[in-house]
């Protein structure tokens, strides 16, 4: 992968399921890296599923599965959030119901 740097973004030459393309990030080499890697994988494992094999296709249901999990990853994401949020409202309950009049001290 070749890389270009200007002060705000660097240009990537990359290559996504044989296709070159250009790409500007103000992420990093390594990201970069992953990224392109993530997505030519999603789009190369798309391809045999395809009846025509054709990469706009892949590239379409890549998106798919990369919004399905996305989707899934926020409705984790705010499951948890609620949890912890409903704990932290039991421990702040059970806290204030274990103080300690200052009339007691």
């Amino acid at each position: 992968m070749a890389q270009k740097t200007n002060p705000d973004n660097t240009l990537f030459e990359i290559e996504i399921a044989g296709m070159p393309l250009k790409l500007r990030s103000s992420h990093d080499a390594q990201t970069v890296n992953e990224l392109v890697s993530l997505v030519d994988q999603k789009i190369n494992q798309a391809l045999p599923k395809v009846k025509h094999a054709s990469l706009q296709t892949a590239a379409m249901l890549a998106a798919l599965n990369f919004a399905e999990e996305l989707l899934l990853l926020r409705k984790q994401a705010t499951h948890e959030l609620e949890r912890l949020e409903q704990k932290a409202d039991r421990v702040i309950t059970s806290l204030e119901a274990s103080r300690i009049p200052k009339a007691e001290l």
